[in-house]
């Protein structure tokens, strides 16, 4: 199973971001995907993840009213919308898998993971 992150890149502090993971050759809507960070000297941090019913599970309030999770089953694809962009929200973002539902024990408990798509909000 391979999940690809892609959409990060420089932005400026303030700014929009749209992430997106994408799942050649197998089906997303089965699964969970969740959004995870890990910046440079930091411990992996759970963003959010949405289900394979579309309900949506947070896992800090780190990113709160910034962040919009959604999929797109027809481009087998997720997206995280970020907006307001801040100079802390710098790392790299993962997108994992699991099947139907999100974990509430966070990273371990996902399968799949991306490679990974580095975000930096920097002026």
């Amino acid at each position: 199973v391979q999940l690809v992150e892609s959409g990060g890149g420089l932005v400026q502090p303030g700014g929009s971001l749209r992430l997106s993971c994408a799942a050649p050759g197998f089906i997303l809507s089965y699964y969970a995907i969740g959004w995870f960070r890990q910046a440079p000297g930091k411990e992996r941090e759970g963003i959010s993840c949405i289900d394979h019913r579309d309900e949506i599970t947070s896992y800090t309030d780190s990113v709160k009213g910034r962040i919009t999770i959604s999929r797109d089953n027809a481009k087998n694809t997720v997206y995280l919308q970020m907006n307001s962009l801040k100079p802390e929200d710098t790392a790299v973002y993962y997108c994992a898998a699991r099947l139907y539902y999100c974990s509430r024990y966070g990273a371990d408990d996902y399968d799949y993971w991306g490679q990974g798509t580095q975000v930096t909000v920097s002026s």
